[in-house]
């Protein structure tokens, strides 16, 4: 069974699976569809996490495709720009791409598919087009200018004729298609169905990246309202190699849940099921006032933690100690009954915890307004807050695959003409500051958003899931966590119930401000619900019924064979499909 933000891409990986294909080769497909059929939300420049496990081996493991800081992105080049922050689009933002030969590694150790027949559903969808998603077009529109007076090859692409395109019009990319072809050709005469995949990663990593960064040398305007040149070589590019990691888990009402390490956010999701752990099943409802309340306060602590601790150098010694139960139970005793207003990360061997800057306001040309929905926020500039999609799949012989593509937006840098895509921005979530445990440095991952989820009962892997949403990715699973295994929901109500989530901690994306306090409440909840979050002291959104939250899941019964998927109703773009 397949599910994804997209249905396009649920069906791709579906029809793979009736075809004989395994969990892995449907993953691939669907996530090189998702490239073409939801650019607004990842792309082949971006990035990728996943956390899988095979039926030869349940054990969790996490697939990394987080590229890292260019050799030349230093703080001291960064500062001489005139800059302060990274900015939130243009190719100076660029990390080393790594979502393609993540794809292509995965395929290679545990599919059992062709290359040419994994990427030729996305190959028809580039050349040949495909019906857009009302929200392409509504990010395209929110760029317009930008494209049209600063990144004349992303106008050409994304407003043909300089129009928009209208939801449900058939939309193309044949420079990508011809890109994919050229990576595919790249193996003709290969040996072996591996040496097929390393033709393709090997083209990928030279040929595709000349052309790339030599195009992203030329000065160009980014979201600062200035314009630079960008610092990626084909050096950096070459070097990258996607990788596997053993998974984080932690223990949670008789379910382990595995995460990616602190390079990524998914500690965030085991410390808040840690902190929670300690209170009665009645005290963890998120529909009731009482239990909207302490998850808020305990995802606070978490995430404090996370800006304070995480990043591509944090300490593993330092990741066992924020998820121990006696740490833990510190945490717990900080949640009283009113909101905090405070950022109160921990102390973790006695050293001051790094505090990031505490902006409440952003910069004035920026004028980004609080991210309220799953779908991206885009400003004029590009700068982009809330983005990605997700694919979870899992198959008839138990091998399944929670995996979180983003990054590389059409709106991340200008497109590179003969190849159809772009640039990711995620440098934009390190700091310009030496003591932070993000800071931007060479050669290092930049610590993401991404945060795929595995289930496992029993030493089993049982479902996978996740969520779009940035900042809110592991906020939203929480939830759905909570319902499924507290409240004993079933997968599809878990997704469906009202959702909420916190932006009282610094967003990860540019320009980084937070909401002392603040609590994003779908209103659904209900009205004596937000009355008493803000008799509290919780700063409330309002965001409208049926806005939070871009949840999907797949998993397998072990004792009986049997399957099931749910998906987002969100926004009519989410799809589970299996049979």
């Amino acid at each position: 069974m397949t599910a994804s933000t997209h249905w396009l891409a649920s069906a791709t990986g579906q029809s793979v699976l009736e075809r004989g294909g395994n969990a892995f080769d449907a993953a691939v497909a669907a996530a090189f569809v998702l490239h073409v059929v939801e650019p607004h939300l990842n792309g082949p420049g971006g990035d990728m996490t996943a956390v899988f496990a095979t039926a030869a081996d349940p054990r969790p493991v996490v697939l990394d495709g987080q590229g890292p800081a260019p050799r030349r992105a230093t703080i001291e080049h960064y500062r001489a720009e005139g800059l302060d922050s990274v900015p939130g689009a243009g190719g100076l933002a660029a990390a080393v791409p790594g979502a393609v030969d993540a794809w292509l590694l995965l395929l290679r150790e545990h599919g059992t598919w062709e290359v040419a027949d994994v990427v030729a559903p996305a190959i028809g969808y580039a050349r040949d087009g495909h019906p857009v998603v009302g929200r392409v077009g509504t990010t395209i529109a929110s760029v317009a200018d930008l494209f049209t007076e600063h990144w004349p090859t992303s106008a050409e692409l994304w407003m043909p004729g300089g129009r928009v395109p209208r939801a449900g019009e058939l939309v193309r990319n044949p420079a990508w298609a011809r890109t994919l072809e050229r990576l595919v050709a790249a193996g003709d005469g290969a040996g072996d169905r591996v040496a097929r995949i390393e033709a393709f990663r090997r083209e990928w990593r030279t040929g595709v990246a000349r052309e790339a960064v030599e195009f992203l040398r030329a000065p160009h305007r980014h979201s600062s309202g200035t314009d630079h040149a960008a610092v990626l070589d084909a050096d950096d590019w070459e070097a990258f190699s996607a990788s596997f990691q053993p998974a984080w888990t932690v223990e949670f009402r008789g379910t382990t849940v595995a995460k990616t390490g602190p390079f990524g956010q998914g500690p965030v999701l085991l410390q808040a099921l840690r902190i929670l752990d300690g209170f009665d099943d009645a005290d963890l409802d998120p529909s009731t006032a009482r239990g909207a309340h302490v998850v808020l306060e305990a995802l606070k602590l978490a995430l404090a933690d996370r800006d304070a601790h995480y990043g591509s150098r944090a300490d593993e010694d330092v990741l066992r100690v924020l998820l121990s139960e006696e740490y833990a139970a510190q945490r717990r005793a900080l949640i009283g009954e009113d909101a905090s207003h405070e950022f109160r990360p921990g102390r973790v061997g006695g050293a001051e915890p790094f505090t990031p800057p505490l902006r409440t306001e952003a910069p004035a040309a920026v004028g980004v307004g609080e991210p309220t929905v799953g779908e991206p926020t885009v400003e004029a500039s590009g700068t982009t807050r809330g983005d990605t999609c997700h694919v979870d799949v899992v198959d008839r012989w138990g091998n399944v695959v929670s995996a979180t593509p983003s990054g590389g937006w059409l709106q991340s840098s200008p497109v590179v003409p003969p190849l159809g895509f772009c640039l990711g921005s995620r440098l934009q979530m390190t700091w310009l500051d030496e003591d932070s445990p993000s800071a931007l440095r060479p050669g290092e991952r930049p610590r993401t958003t991404l945060t795929p989820t595995l289930l496992l009962r029993d030493g089993e892997p049982v479902e996978a899931l996740g969520s779009p949403g940035g900042d809110q990715q592991d906020q939203w699973q929480l939830l759905y966590l909570l319902r499924r295994l507290v409240g004993g929901y079933e997968p599809q109500q878990a997704i469906d119930a009202p959702a909420l989530h916190t932006t009282s901690m610094p967003g990860s994306f540019w320009p980084r401000t937070w909401t002392p306090g603040g609590a994003v409440v779908e209103d659904r909840l209900g009205e004596d619900v937000v009355a008493d979050l803000e008799r509290r002291g919780h700063r409330v959104t309002r965001a409208g019924d049926w806005t939070l939250g871009r949840l999907s899941c797949a998993g397998r019964d072990p004792a009986t064979g049997v399957l099931h998927a749910a998906a987002n109703p969100r926004g009519a773009q989410g799809y589970a499909v299996g049979r």
